[in-house]
C-alpha cells in the first residue's frame, strides 16, 4: 500500500525537494526532538541543516537569491518537518510570512535590502499581532506609533510572538492615526513596521525589550516571547509598502498563507501519530494476539488513517487555490480548521492506542498529545475559522428573492 497523504501531480523538482526533506527528518528531526522538547531546547543544529537545504528562501523568488517555490510546495515541506518535530515548522513559519509579506508588500528597497538575507538564512523573521487583552479581536489592538518628522516612535505591549528571541527582523502591527481622523475603521488605521533587532532578550535595541521566553505545556524548543516598546524609533523607511494605513490587510494576506501551513502542521503531526499508533497496535500484545487484529482497534486505525487522507486533500487544495492567484480565504479556513480538529481526534486515538505507555515521557506519542492544542489556537481558533467559512459561503450562495 502506497504512503498515506500521498499528493498527485507534483514535478519531479518538487518531489525531489520532498524526498530530501523526509530524508532530513527521518535522519536528523525524529531521533532527537523528543529529548530535545523535554529539555525546551532551541534545536540549533537542525535549523543549521534547514539553513543549508535552503528552506528559509523556499518561497523567495530566484532574483533574490531563493528558490522560488510555490506555497504547494512549502506547504507539503512543513507537513514532513511537523511529522519530525512541530516546533521547527513553527520556526519556519513565521520566518515565511514576513519574507511572503515583504514579497508581496514590500517597497523596492524593502524587497533588495531583507530578502536576499532571508533566503540566506542569515535574517530571520517574526512577525506580531496579538496583544495580552486582545485575543482575535485585532480590531483592538492599542500598540500605537506616532510620527516625528522622518521617524516614527512605537508604544505598547505585543504577545505570543514566535521565533521573539531568535529573530532579527520583527513585522510589527500597530495602530498609526496619521492620515486617518478620529472615527476611521479600526482596520483602515494600522500599519505594519519592519523592525530590525539584535536576537536574544532584554532590551534588544533602544526601546524594545523582548522579556524572555513564555513556559508553553508543549511546542517546546521554539521560543515563543512579549515585546515591549517603549518610546522605540523606527524610520519612516521602515513601514512595510512605504504607506501607512495598510497594516490590517498585509497582516491578513500574510495570516491567510499562514492558516494553509498551520493546516500542513496539523496534517504532519497527525500522519505521525497515525505512523506510532499502527506501529505500537502491531507490537503490542493482548489476549494472546496483537492489539491490531483486535476489531475495535481496527475501527480505531481506520478512523484515523481516513482524517489524515481528508485532511491532507484539504490542505492541498487551499495551497494550490492561493498558488493560482485566486482568493482562498474560504479553502484556507476550512483546511485549518478541519486539519487542526482531526490532528487532535488523531493524537489522541494515538493516545489511547499506546494506553497507560501513552502517559509516558518515554513514549513519542506523550509529545504529540501536548503539542496537537496549540494548532486549535494557532492562525485563528476553529470558532474565527467558521466565521471566515460562513461569511464566505452566504457570499457564494446569496439567496436571490
Amino acid at each position: 500500500m502506497a504512503r498515506l497523504a500521498q499528493t498527485a501531480g507534483l514535478t519531479d523538482i518538487q518531489q525531489e525537494i520532498l524526498s530530501t526533506v523526509r530524508d532530513f527528518v527521518d535522519k536528523e528531526i525524529i531521533p532527537v526532538a523528543t529529548e530535545l522538547e523535554h529539555r525546551d531546547e532551541y534545536p540549533q543544529a537542525i535549523v543549521d541543516g534547514l539553513k543549508e537545504l535552503g528552506l528559509f528562501g523556499l518561497m523567495i523568488p530566484e532574483e533574490y537569491g531563493g528558490l522560488g517555490e510555490s506555497l504547494l510546495t512549502y506547504a507539503l515541506c512543513v507537513e514532513e518537518i511537523a511529522r519530525g518535530w512541530m516546533s521547527v515548522s513553527g520556526i519556519i513559519n513565521t520566518h515565511f510570512i514576513v519574507a511572503y509579506m515583504l514579497k508581496q508588500h514590500g517597497t523596492q528597497e524593502q524587497k533588495d535590502y531583507f530578502l536576499p538575507k532571508m533566503a540566506a538564512g542569515e535574517i530571520r523573521g517574526a512577525f506580531s499581532m496579538s496583544e495580552p487583552g486582545l485575543g482575535s479581536d485585532v480590531s483592538a489592538i492599542t500598540s500605537k506609533a506616532v510620527r516625528d518628522g522622518d521617524e516614527f516612535i512605537l508604544n505598547g505591549q505585543k504577545m505570543w510572538l514566535t521565533n521573539g528571541g531568535t529573530s532579527s527582523l520583527v513585522a510589527v502591527l500597530v495602530r498609526s492615526d496619521e492620515g486617518h481622523p478620529e472615527g476611521t475603521a479600526p482596520h483602515k488605521s494600522m500599519t505594519t513596521f519592519l523592525v530590525e533587532k539584535e536576537p536574544g532578550f532584554g532590551e534588544v535595541r533602544p526601546g524594545l525589550t523582548i522579556p524572555g521566553k513564555i513556559d508553553k505545556m508543549g511546542y517546546k524548543g521554539v521560543d515563543t516571547t512579549e515585546l515591549i516598546m517603549d518610546g522605540l524609533r523606527i524610520p519612516a523607511d521602515r513601514v512595510l509598502g512605504g504607506v501607512t494605513g495598510r497594516g490590517f490587510y498585509q497582516m491578513m494576506d500574510g495570516v491567510e498563507v499562514g492558516r494553509v501551513n498551520v493546516a500542513a502542521r496539523g496534517c504532519g503531526v497527525a500522519q505521525r501519530a497515525f505512523e506510532l499508533g499502527v506501529q505500537y497496535a502491531q507490537q503490542r500484545h493482548t489476549f494472546g494476539k496483537p492489539i491490531a487484529q483486535h476489531q475495535a482497534i481496527q475501527f480505531k486505525l481506520a478512523e484515523m488513517a481516513t482524517k489524515v487522507e481528508a485532511a491532507h486533500a484539504m490542505m492541498v487544495n487551499a495551497a494550490r487555490k492561493k498558488d493560482s492567484g485566486e482568493r482562498n480565504d474560504l479553502e484556507a479556513g476550512m483546511a485549518k480548521y478541519l486539519a487542526s480538529e482531526y490532528c487532535k481526534e488523531v493524537v489522541e486515538d494515538a493516545f489511547r492506542i499506546h494506553g497507560g505507555y501513552g502517559f509516558s515521557k518515554e513514549y513519542e506519542i506523550e509529545r504529540l498529545y501536548r503539542e496537537a492544542p496549540m494548532l486549535l489556537i494557532g492562525e485563528g481558533t476553529a470558532e474565527i475559522q467558521k466565521m471566515i467559512i460562513g461569511r464566505r459561503l452566504l457570499e457564494e450562495y446569496r439567496f436571490q428573492g
